[in-house]
């Protein structure tokens, strides 16, 4: 039997090193194979400054140059924001690579050059937002909420019968847009095969391209066979409007119908139910977070359109709740006429112009907000 040696010296020396500490030094980074944490703020600063410096320097060179009195210092900060991030990404790269490796300075550029892309892509969409607001934030008042343009020719009036007849078309194309969208996913995923189903794909993607000027004048030339040359009318808006988003509804909706399990399918024939009651209490109400997301892309697509309501439904100056007989004013026609046919007061119209397109802006806002609300609200609850 094996016997076992215990250490005597071992509780003791536990013991007498209790109250010891070894002295840990932290490695330096550099040769630890990382940039210090705070190197690419530091680089980033260090770049921008310099490239400010820069500037500066050309300006008083091209002074000397041209041996003329000093001019104001303008500064061109896109150049600077420009130059400043090229010597940023070269900086951090080389100094990357001279501590850390070449697959780390890779990683580096690779993350550099995907933020600037990102942040460029950001820049307009935060100067169309600033542009809008700081020119329509002037005329968003009550008075603008409550008054059409009927007998305004210079300031005051609103754009209530635009947002009303806005609101209105496009619910109507809602209406006609999403039953046949919807439908026609189901077809495509669970019922077609063959021929008929391809040409069906195939002409949506052809409507998906076509130009929306060419709905207007299909919607046009549609009601003016059974009402007469020149007719101008809501219903014409909303059908040159769905023409532009039954496309959108079908893809989206044919997506999100794929991605329904095929053992939800299979689980709920096996108990005996059918085909289409299947798709109706299980395919779709699984989607439905999917397919709301889809309709108010489909909305936020047409809702902005202003050649086929230009051509269809014309543009008024009164409000029209009767979507089957006469002009009725949308939002994008109301701000295209303010800027194109401004009056004798021009800045009124302007201003209207502006309000009437932040007025847009929300309410595409509100839209998306309630749409995430509806897929939360619908989308099924998975447990934890």
């Amino acid at each position: 039997m094996p016997t076992v040696t215990l250490n005597p010296n071992r509780n003791s020396n536990r013991g007498l090193n209790r109250g010891r500490t070894t002295p840990l030094t932290k490695p330096n980074p550099l040769t630890a194979g990382r940039l210090p944490r705070g190197a690419p703020t530091t680089l980033l600063i260090g770049s921008l400054v310099t490239s400010a410096l820069l500037f500066l320097l050309l300006h008083f060179a091209s002074v000397v140059d041209s041996g003329k009195q000093a001019s104001p210092l303008e500064i061109n900060y896109f150049g600077v924001v420009f130059v400043g991030a090229v010597l940023y990404t070269a900086s951090i790269t080389i100094f990357a690579w001279l501590a850390e490796g070449r697959r780390r300075a890779l990683d580096r550029l690779m993350t550099t050059l995907i933020v600037s892309a990102f942040i460029l892509a950001l820049i307009p969409l935060v100067s169309l937002l600033f542009t809008v607001v700081a020119g329509g934030i002037g005329r968003f008042d009550p008075e603008f909420f409550s008054s059409s343009m009927r007998n305004v020719t210079g300031e005051g009036g609103g754009a209530i019968h635009a947002v009303v007849g806005t609101l209105e078309i496009t619910g109507l194309a809602t209406l006609i847009s999403v039953p046949i969208g919807l439908f026609t996913a189901v077809y495509l995923v669970e019922y077609g095969r063959g021929w008929l189903a391809r040409a069906i794909t195939f002409f949506v993607d052809v409507m998906t391209g076509i130009p929306s000027i060419v709905a207007g004048l299909f919607a046009f030339a549609l009601f003016a066979i059974f009402f007469g040359p020149g007719v101008r009318m809501g219903f014409g808006g909303a059908v040159a409007l769905s023409v532009l988003m039954i496309p959108v509804v079908v893809r989206s909706s044919e997506e999100m119908l794929k991605l329904v399990p095929n053992e939800l399918r299979e689980a709920s024939y096996a108990l005996g139910v059918p085909k289409w009651l299947t798709i109706s209490k299980v395919v779709i109400p699984t989607s439905l977070a999917g397919i709301t997301t889809g309709v108010m892309i489909s909305i936020s697509r047409v809702i902005g359109e202003t050649a086929p309501l230009l051509i269809i439904a014309g543009f008024t100056a009164s409000m029209n709740y009767n979507m089957f007989s006469g002009p009725v004013m949308t939002l994008p026609v109301y701000v295209y006429n303010s800027y194109a046919n401004p009056g004798t007061d021009v800045s009124a119209y302007l201003d209207r112009a502006w309000t009437g397109a932040l007025t847009l802006i929300l309410i595409v806002l509100v839209l998306n907000l309630g749409a995430r609300v509806i897929a939360k609200i619908f989308s099924p609850k998975l447990p934890r």
